[in-house]
């Protein structure tokens, strides 16, 4: 049995408690976890055991927390990063689900965000975008739910334009040339690269006439 003889609130962050067992410092706990706890009650060891467990659970989910603060993050990027951390299954485990409850890990809203902002920022073809949601650990379903709403030849178009200024003034064949390599790279398919060049270069000869 062990004596719970201090309760102090920690001065870094004051929605968590240090207890002391017998004296001595023994664990830190959120605010809502030590309801049930007093100065001078008894615990057994087992009871120990359990509360050092929520511990590691709740420190393990700040971590997860600071992570997912950047940008949201797969499942698999999360249970990654924690074992990095050298945290084990069972911990990891418990965080995931507390973070899945609390809508704070989302394959499909990762995946919605990944696809958005690629499309903002450096727009890809479902081929590409395909293969960096597989690399995140997104499963195959929610990657083909996602892409279904992706406007794959508006996005070759944006890329297209982007890249239009740095082939400024090459040959026509040249030019076709290092736009379709461009495209490909970028994971869209032929008949796209093909439908936006074609668009480029009309759009071109009418500029002209």
């Amino acid at each position: 049995m062990y004596t719970i003889t201090a309760m102090n609130t920690q001065k870094r962050n004051k929605n968590r408690v240090n207890v002391f067992l017998d004296g001595r410092f023994a664990f830190g706990l959120s605010i809502g976890q030590t309801r049930d706890l007093s100065v001078g009650q008894t615990i057994t060891k087992p009871e120990v055991s359990l509360l050092r467990s929520v511990d590691e659970v709740e420190n393990a989910r700040d971590k997860a927390l600071r992570f997912l603060a950047h940008r949201p993050r797969s499942e698999s990027e999360v249970r990654t990063r924690m074992a990095r951390h050298g945290l084990g299954r069972e911990v990891v485990q418990g965080v995931i689900e507390s973070l899945g409850k609390d809508n704070l890990i989302d394959d499909e809203a990762f995946a919605a965000f990944w696809v958005e902002n690629r499309s903002a920022f450096r727009p890809r073809g479902r081929r590409a975008l395909r293969v960096e949601l597989r690399q995140k650990g997104v499963g195959d379903e929610v990657i083909e739910t996602v892409l279904g709403s992706v406007d794959e030849l508006g996005d070759a178009r944006k890329a297209a334009v982007h890249k239009m200024s740095r082939l400024e003034g090459l040959p026509v064949l040249e030019w076709r040339q290092k736009m379709r390599e461009f495209l490909s790279r970028r994971g869209f398919d032929y008949e796209i690269i093909s439908e936006v060049i074609e668009e480029m270069m009309q759009a071109n000869n009418d500029h002209k006439d």
